[in-house]
């Protein structure tokens, strides 16, 4: 049998330029993807190739034009190919790549974080949130010297060895490894409790000494999940209690639901923080920060190493100064009144075709639960109708429509989303959940 070869496309009769692009790549890349989601088999069927990107559209491989609510998971808060962001990153790529050396620019990105964030003197940046994650966590166990780390189920912090667990049985169980290849000794320090559950979090820290108590202020990965009221406040107690750091993973929430992120919204101030996603303004950024008497610890100035060749890198730089620029008050209004809009008339197209939903929404973020009943966890994520989800996001995919292709992930509305980008949303919604309604 006969196949394409790997290092060369010829688009065959009555064939996609698409089609032929995930052959090739599945000679070459595991899946045919570099990262998981983009496979679209969550939702039953091949993965777009994107051909460019401009504002809140997207164009593929075969000319079809979409909506993009994607935005490269949470990056692109101004969308596509800002005008702004492309001059700062022409300018500073004139001057050259990378140096591996200081630069004037990281120092003041890293001013203009501390300024946005007061929980934030000193900060380190990375390359990816996974890293800063990583990093963090080293920080936490240094300072304390302690080992085991609360999580909670359904937050995705990167792929370190140590937080890839699931939680076993009882409100506060050893973990378990959640994928192969991760040791069950990298998960045994690592303690998994239920999302917006007081007791569970008040059992764990009787039970245990933790370095730190690791959360998505406003969770994102298992779709949004908004704390409880009151549930961030306990965090910040029980970790003082315990003598743990708290630890805020923003990578998706930073500079996205408000100035200072999550943290700001809530009035709760963590020990640690880690920024990814918009503070590289598309490009490969991420850091990790807190107090100077914290992050002084990090090597040069004290001995938990930490390195990075791209570290700081000045396009990745250039990108994330030249995107915070643009976020300013009006920003976060204009930005929120587009996501309340959107989670408003996806709710009543939902509504008026009688398809049971539940939609999450904080500025910047939202995702449509296909569940009877409001979503506070992670099992409460896992019992949405899985199969309803995917065919609608199948239906908005063909009206025009670019979803994220899993239910467990967030929307992202950008500021270069409009009026008109939100109407033609919802009139595509609108038709998908009345074909959903026929199944």
């Amino acid at each position: 049998m006969s196949r394409i070869r790997p290092d060369r496309i010829t688009t065959l009769p009555g064939t996609t330029r698409s089609a032929e692009l995930y052959e090739r790549a599945l000679a070459l890349l595991p899946g045919g993807v570099n990262s998981p989601v983009r496979a679209m088999r969550a939702i039953g069927r091949k993965p777009i190739f994107v051909e460019r990107g401009d504002g809140a559209t997207l164009w593929d491989a075969d000319g079809n034009r979409y909506v993009d609510y994607v935005c490269s998971w949470g990056p692109l808060i101004a969308g596509h190919a800002h005008p702004r962001v492309l001059a700062a990153l022409s300018e500073a790529a004139a001057r050259g790549t990378s140096f591996g050396a200081p630069t004037a620019e990281e120092v003041e990105l890293a001013a203009e974080v501390a300024r946005r964030v007061p929980s934030i003197e000193m900060l380190r940046m990375t390359s990816s949130g996974t890293e800063a994650t990583m990093s963090a966590v080293r920080l936490a166990r240094a300072v304390t010297g302690r080992e085991a780390l609360l999580k909670f189920a359904g937050a995705y912090h990167g792929h370190v060895d140590g937080l890839l667990a699931q939680a076993g049985s009882g409100l506060a169980a050893a973990a378990l490894p959640a994928s192969p290849g991760v040791p069950a000794a990298a998960t045994a320090a690592t303690v998994v409790i239920p999302w917006n559950d007081p007791d569970a979090l008040t059992a764990a820290c009787a039970a245990h000494r933790f370095a730190a108590i690791l959360a998505e202020p406003i969770p994102a990965n298992m779709g949004v999940v908004p704390p409880r009221e009151g549930f961030l406040q306990q965090l910040r107690a029980s970790a003082d209690g315990n003598g743990a750091l708290l630890v805020f993973d923003e990578v998706i929430t930073g500079f996205r639901v408000a100035r200072g992120g999550a943290q700001e919204r809530a009035g709760v101030t963590p020990d640690l923080t880690i920024l990814g996603k918009v503070i590289g303004g598309g490009l490969p950024a991420a850091a990790y920060g807190g107090s100077r008497a914290l992050m002084e610890h990090i090597a040069p100035a004290g001995d938990v190493y930490q390195a990075g060749t791209l570290s700081g890198n000045p396009l990745a730089v250039a990108a994330g100064r030249a995107t915070l620029e643009l976020l300013d008050a009006a920003a976060y209004d204009q930005l929120s009144a587009t996501t309340a809009a959107l989670a408003a008339g996806l709710a009543a197209a939902a509504a008026d075709a009688g398809v049971k939903v539940g939609v999450a929404a904080v500025c910047g973020l939202l995702t449509v639960h296909f569940n009877s009943e409001p979503v506070v966890d992670y099992a409460g994520a896992r019992g949405c109708d899985l199969d309803a989800y995917a065919a609608w996001c199948r239906a908005l995919l063909d009206r025009g429509v670019y979803p994220p292709p899993s239910q467990f992930e967030a929307w992202f509305p950008s500021l270069a989303h409009g009026e008109r980008e939100v109407e033609q949303t919802l009139a595509a919604a609108r038709d998908a959940f009345a074909e959903v309604a026929c199944r």
